[in-house]
């Protein structure tokens, strides 16, 4: 089973399309109605096991003010009206898309942040609170942008998105603490960090998978009466991606060390797409979230090619790690 998720997380660029085609092959054949109540426990399984690695005391340790800073402007002042332009340029007779576009830019780091800072030799300290405070901030803000910038054209219902933020936020959050204390706890510090830790992600990635096959599975035959549809999101996205990998590589050669420019690349440019398919598929019914949802499933695919590939250019942009000479 473990060889299983690692293969289908380590390949997720892969992964998710698969899924996607497995979803649109279910919907063309059968009632995918029954899938709807798999969407609640599939969202918890996708947020509850990242929450467990979430770091949360690390926010309140102070020395990098600025980086911290610029990160969420961008993150908050920048990222969500380019989305929501693209939007309007791109999808203005398609408001549910747009919407969708805007909640992925709404949300802004996840637990691979981290992992893709580490893998570039970044500071991965504050990429550490960057996800911790962009999670946050991003949970609170997120039913307010969506109703100031999109209430016009879609009813957004702020008191069903604030009830799905606290289940599928803040509430795996706390589990996640505790349930990270309590195995601590029990088994130690050091094995959770070398035999524990690293397991926990896999199980996120299942529950996104899943998430993803269900959306594809109740857009089935939409999908299918139009196939060029999914097509039409790469290029946005691609744009929406290339821009903000663009502003924030300049903003951190311009401001930073190579070790928090690296953080604040992936700190602003990483969206939680998984929250961001949870709150589409749990606060705005089944069709309206389904369509949403669309664009967010696209989305993994520009997101985790376009990181990895910066990792391979991170050296010819940022220099090369500094050598420490020991005496």
């Amino acid at each position: 089973m473990w060889n299983v998720l690692g293969f289908l997380q380590k390949y997720l660029t892969w992964s998710i399309p698969a899924f996607m085609v497995a979803g649109i092959a279910v919907g063309a054949i059968a009632d995918p109605a029954p899938l709807k109540a798999l969407i609640i426990p599939l969202t918890f399984l996708m947020v509850y096991p990242m929450m467990i690695n979430l770091q949360v005391q690390k926010v309140f340790s102070g020395g990098d003010y600025k980086v911290q800073a610029l990160t969420q402007l961008i993150n908050f002042g920048i990222v969500p009206f380019f989305a929501f332009g693209m939007g309007k340029l791109f999808f203005s007779d398609r408001p549910l898309v747009a919407l969708g576009l805007l909640l992925a830019s709404l949300l802004p780091t996840s637990g691979m942040t981290i992992s893709w800072t580490g893998f570039a030799k970044g500071n991965v300290t504050a990429a550490v609170k960057m996800t911790v405070v962009g999670l946050i901030l991003g949970s609170v803000l997120t039913p307010f942008y969506a109703k100031w910038l999109m209430g016009a054209a879609v009813e957004i219902p702020l008191s069903s998105i604030f009830t799905q933020i606290i289940i599928i936020v803040f509430l795996p959050m706390i589990l996640g603490v505790v349930t990270r204390l309590l195995i601590v706890r029990i088994v130690g510090l050091d094995k959770y960090n070398k035999s524990l830790k690293m397991k926990f992600p896999a199980f996120s990635t299942l529950g996104v998978l899943g998430i993803v096959f269900v959306a594809m599975a109740l857009k089935a035959q939409d999908i299918l009466s139009n196939p060029v549809m999914l097509l039409s999101f790469l290029v946005p996205l691609g744009i929406l991606y290339g821009g903000n990998f663009i502003l924030s590589t300049l903003v951190g050669k311009y401001f930073f060390e190579r070790g928090d420019a690296i953080a604040l690349v992936y700190g602003t440019v990483m969206r939680n797409l998984s929250i961001a398919l949870a709150i589409a598929m749990t606060a705005f019914g089944r069709e309206q979230g389904s369509e949403i949802a669309l664009i967010i499933a696209m989305a993994y695919i520009i997101q985790v090619q376009a990181a990895a590939w910066y990792v391979q250019l991170t050296d010819r942009i940022f220099g090369a790690v500094p050598d420490v000479k020991t005496a």
